[in-house]
């Protein structure tokens, strides 16, 4: 069971009122009637004093001393009587003459077991029991004055009982009603501290659960009102109490530990990715390997045969030997430039090539290639349409030359129904999209991300007709990010179109 800070603090404040209450109530009970009787003892003193001053300066008898004297009287509730030695009344302070006078003659000659508290050569201070007066304690200071005349001073210690036994009561009364003032005053107090303790809880329990989007704000949470009302907030609270330092605290931990995770998700999820490309580069390293194997064996074994054939001399006739001799002469030329294509994308691929930007005319570049393909496109009886303005494009001329090339000689490859090749532009902003259409059969959906890459072909029956490799669009899109450019390809219902953009 969890414990109520709420209740704890109830629990302490009430505890520590009635605690001091009941001290206060044990220290009246057994010191208060001490106290009362010790500072009635040095007023009797303090009187007698006085009366004796009066006496030596003659004024104790005159008109002019009987103010202070009933004041004196009256106020500290005493009874004072002055007698000369033969006992006959001088001054008095009570109207039973008769009774006081009585008492102090049997305290002159009487021999009671009263208690002597203070004692001098003018007077003696004792504590009596008066046996006449239902044994009625008193404080009483007896002596003689300079002018002769003997003093009684009396005060009942049954008043100071009573006062003292009065302020207990009243103190019984403050004490039950500050406990129950302590119970409301804990109430309220305890929930002004708690309330923010508790939603620093819930915040950290939320913080628990990473949820990082519930802040501390004096007043609570749903008060929030905007980015900027929750700065002018955070600034208040810098000026704050310990609560508001600690919330600022939570806050800012809540921010950190946010940002923190944040960054261990990206950091993750690169090492996720870096895992999956280390992955991806062992699987592209086999299927290079087996490719490569793949692509050079049936060259090799071409190779082979025919010049086990020649060394055989199986045909001795010269077009024979001449046919033998092409046909070793064109494998050996496919395996050089698949080879050259293969360190060519390496050098791209590991950034080991540099690339020369310039400015030149795409226009020119363009029309160039496609006159130098002329014969070939009259064979396949092929129509290039291109009306091309002059455009000017910031590159690496040569490699752009080798884009374009692979773009044309595919769609000369793969150009079939109406067999026309259409090379337009297409300016967007800052950059000229280049592209190359031919007419004929579509790719595949399933193709269209994987024609990128090394080796792969979509075509793979009428590859070795036209000496394809697989390795030529690999190279277009190692070119193109080199660049720092995008390349792509698009279906069209009649044919397909590929793209590459220069910057202008």
């Amino acid at each position: 069971m969890k414990r109520s800070l709420t209740r704890q603090i109830m629990a302490i404040i009430i505890c520590l009122v009635a605690g001091a209450i009941l001290a206060c109530f044990i220290i009246n009970t057994s010191f208060l009637g001490m106290f009362y009787t010790f500072q009635k003892k040095h007023l009797l003193m303090e009187n007698f004093e006085s009366i004796q001053t009066a006496s030596s300066d003659g004024i104790l008898y005159s008109s002019q001393f009987d103010a202070s004297f009933e004041q004196m009287c009256s106020n500290q509730n005493m009874s004072v009587i002055i007698m000369s030695s033969d006992g006959t009344p001088l001054r008095s302070s009570v109207n039973d003459i008769r009774t006081i006078q009585r008492q102090f003659l049997n305290i002159l000659f009487g021999s009671s077991g009263d208690t002597v508290l203070e004692q001098t050569s003018n007077y003696k201070l004792e504590h009596i029991k008066d046996a006449s007066m239902d044994n009625a304690e008193y404080l009483i200071l007896w002596g003689t004055l300079n002018d002769g005349n003997l003093i009684l001073m009396r005060t009942a210690m049954e008043g100071i009982r009573e006062s003292s036994s009065i302020a207990n009561q009243f103190l019984l009364y403050v004490g039950i009603c500050a406990i129950a003032g302590s119970i409301i005053i804990s109430i309220i107090v305890s929930q002004k501290i708690t309330k923010p303790v508790v939603q620093l809880s819930e915040i950290s329990q939320r913080m628990v659960d990473l949820d990082f989007n519930a802040k501390y704000i004096r007043g609570g949470w749903n008060k929030y009102r905007g980015a900027e009302w929750y700065k002018k907030q955070m600034q208040q609270m810098e000026k704050g109490n310990e609560i508001d330092q600690l919330g600022i605290h939570m806050n800012q931990l809540s921010e950190r530990l946010e940002q923190t995770i944040s960054e261990l998700k990206s950091a993750n999820n690169e090492l996720m990715q870096d895992i999956e490309k280390k992955e991806q580069i062992d699987e592209m390293r086999k299927e290079f390997l087996s490719n490569v194997s793949h692509e050079l064996k049936t060259p090799l074994a071409l190779i082979q045969g025919y010049a086990e054939g020649l060394q055989a001399c199986i045909n001795d006739d010269e077009e024979s030997r001449e046919f033998y001799c092409d046909v070793i002469i064109d494998e050996a030329d496919k395996m050089n430039k698949m080879v050259k294509k293969l360190l060519t994308l390496n050098q791209l691929e590991f950034g080991n090539d540099q690339v020369s930007m310039e400015r030149f005319n795409i226009t020119e570049l363009i029309c160039g290639i496609v006159n130098a393909s002329s014969i070939l496109l009259e064979q396949s009886e092929i129509t290039v349409e291109m009306d091309l303005p002059e455009e000017y494009v910031w590159a690496d001329e040569f490699k752009v030359e080798e884009v374009v090339t692979n773009f044309l000689s595919n769609a000369i490859h793969h150009a079939d129904g109406e067999k026309k090749i259409r090379i337009f532009y297409e300016k967007k902003e800052d950059r000229l999209r280049i592209s190359v259409f031919n007419t004929g059969s579509q790719i595949p959906n399933e193709d269209l991300d994987n024609i990128w890459v090394k080796f792969y072909k979509v075509d793979k029956a009428r590859t070795r007709e036209y000496g394809g490799s697989g390795i030529g669009l690999s190279i277009v899109k190692a070119i193109m990010d080199s660049f720092h450019q995008k390349c792509g390809v698009i279906n069209h219902e009649d044919g397909v179109e590929f793209w590459l953009e220069l910057g202008l």
